[in-house]
């Protein structure tokens, strides 16, 4: 049987990231089968691993949802928070959200226990594409569009240049393949608008189409094939850091 080491094996859970699954075996705060593991050890499908007495793994099969996130749900994985995305979308297996779209915001977040794939869609220097319609405050200026296109300083940097487009006179579309904090709300207010409603309808290859706030639906097996292969060269976490 495949072995592979207890840290890997923990981040590919979603619990957290190799370092910081490291940091947890340091403090003997991980089992595998009911004994204190320490660094190096090496796990195969069938252990059980634990951290702080709590099973983190379990025989299912990998699970990826497309999930149409409502306005006021946080994407977090803390259910003591109120409004948590876990507890609201109440699904049977344990998932999470990969990355995050802000509490005020609406639209489209893949759901996975995949811990692996969360890493490799995750690095934004792997380019993938995020597409979003955003209404503002105000009238859309063609100085705005090529403004917000060519890139205005976010978070003490300068957003990358992406793909704007204009809808109506209030509306646009944006493409990006950042994934900066707030990173649209931001380059709005630096412009002088607002963001009134911002909702993501596409992420790579797969759309948000008429999926209804608060349903979701499993990727369909083309969906997961063309994404596998878009993600198939991604950098994963530690291999990016370096």
């Amino acid at each position: 049987m495949q072995t592979k080491r207890l840290n890997k094996a923990i981040s590919e859970t979603g619990y957290c990231s190799r370092r910081a699954a490291d940091k947890l075996i340091e403090e003997r705060s991980v089992k595998v089968n009911g004994e204190i593991a320490g660094l190096g050890v090496k796990v195969t499908a069938s252990d059980v691993i634990s951290v702080y007495d709590q099973v983190i793994t379990k025989d299912v099969e990998n699970i990826y949802l497309v999930f149409h996130k409502p306005v006021g749900i946080t994407c977090t994985t803390d259910t003591k928070i109120r409004g948590n995305i876990i507890n609201y979308i109440n699904y049977p297996e344990r998932i999470f959200p990969i990355g995050r779209l802000d509490k005020p915001s609406e639209g489209l977040i893949f759901m996975t226990n995949d811990g692996d794939i969360v890493n490799k869609i995750l690095r934004s220097k792997n380019n993938h594409e995020k597409e979003y319609i955003v209404s503002v405050d105000k009238k859309i200026t063609e100085s705005f569009i090529k403004k917000m296109a060519n890139g205005v300083p976010v978070l003490d940097t300068i957003s990358d240049p992406c793909k704007v487009e204009k809808i109506n006179e209030y509306t646009f579309k944006i493409i990006l393949t950042q994934g900066l904090n707030r990173q649209i709300r931001r380059m709005c207010e630096y412009l002088g608008y607002e963001v009134q409603k911002l909702k993501r309808v596409r992420i790579m290859n797969i759309a948000l189409g008429n999926l209804k706030p608060g349903k979701y639906r499993s990727f369909t097996e083309r969906e997961l094939q063309v994404m596998n292969h878009l993600v198939g060269h991604s950098s994963k976490t530690e291999e990016a850091s370096r």
